[in-house]
């Protein structure tokens, strides 16, 4: 039995799962990691508990340093047959991005390349001052082969991702927080309890509803006119099925949809922080 390089623990928070990247002696984004996440992600997607998956590394310099070149040199040159799917690598952190539950990474240090890519795939990733990005596949004569050209525009745009990707460049912290790859930037020995709030947070509104805004927040990476109609098909779903009543109860006991609550701002938080400590989980709605 080979020695398992995603370490999975439980968080105090019921539905949050903490994942703990650990591929020595270079933290690299290999065979052995793919076949890993590959087997991981089909337990987490079975487990209906599953709700939100914090990603972080046991590497104190690399998330993920980046793909195995050496292995790369080893695949002999010479035309290759027109692929009609995605390759193995990127069909795996697509899943990621297309899971029920959310993802959520901590950056302490570099990701280049297939570690830069990962973190992409991601929903949502949080660094320190130390976190580096960049992607040095052009530079190698290939170009990032994980997805990373087909996701970073939808985060980016056009002209950064290809800035970030023709040149090769590293990307430090405080740029990644101003494109808006980073959603914060804090000191290293806050990243890990900033992570799991996050994810905590998310783990404790309706699943059905969370699952719903990532399916339609992908349609309208792709195409804006589509998502309004995947927008409404999954509003009805959720009121179909009822996951609205037990929040919106919820809701209006702690007195929302009142002037005085709705006035003050620190009211108005007292009164969503009420709706997501009760819960109210309805049923999800067909494909979620």
């Amino acid at each position: 039995m080979g020695r398992d390089i995603l370490r999975v623990a439980a968080d105090s928070t019921p539905g949050v799962v903490v994942v703990t990247v650990d591929n020595p002696p270079h933290q690299l984004v290999d065979a052995v990691f793919f076949g890993a996440l590959v087997r991981l992600l089909d337990r987490l997607d079975a487990d209906r508990g599953v709700r939100a998956v914090v990603w972080e590394s046991a590497d104190p310099d690399f998330f993920l340093m980046h793909g195995d070149v050496a292995a790369l040199t080893r695949v002999p040159a010479g035309e290759r047959p027109p692929a009609g799917r995605p390759n193995v690598a990127a069909a795996a952190l697509d899943r990621l991005r297309r899971a029920r539950y959310v993802t959520v990474g901590a950056l302490d240090g570099a990701a280049r390349g297939g570690g830069a890519e990962f973190l992409t795939a991601l929903d949502l990733r949080y660094g320190t001052g130390r976190s580096v990005i960049g992607w040095p596949e052009v530079a190698l004569g290939i170009l990032p082969g994980s997805g990373a050209t087909a996701r970073l525009p939808q985060v980016l745009g056009r002209a950064r991702t290809l800035d970030i990707l023709l040149t090769g460049r590293d990307v430090r912290a405080a740029e990644a927080y101003a494109l808006g790859w980073l959603q914060d930037v804090v000191e290293a020995g806050e990243l890990a309890e900033r992570v799991r709030a996050v994810a905590r947070r998310i783990a404790a509104m309706p699943p059905a509803s969370v699952a719903a805004v990532k399916q339609v927040v992908e349609v309208a990476g792709r195409d804006p006119e589509g998502a309004l109609l995947a927008e409404t098909r999954a509003l009805d779903a959720l009121m179909g099925a009822g996951a609205h009543l037990g929040p919106m109860a919820a809701f209006l006991a702690a007195g929302g949809q009142t002037r005085e609550a709705e006035a003050d701002p620190e009211r108005w938080a007292s009164v969503i922080d009420a709706v997501v400590r009760a819960g109210g989980d309805g049923p999800a709605p067909a494909g979620a």
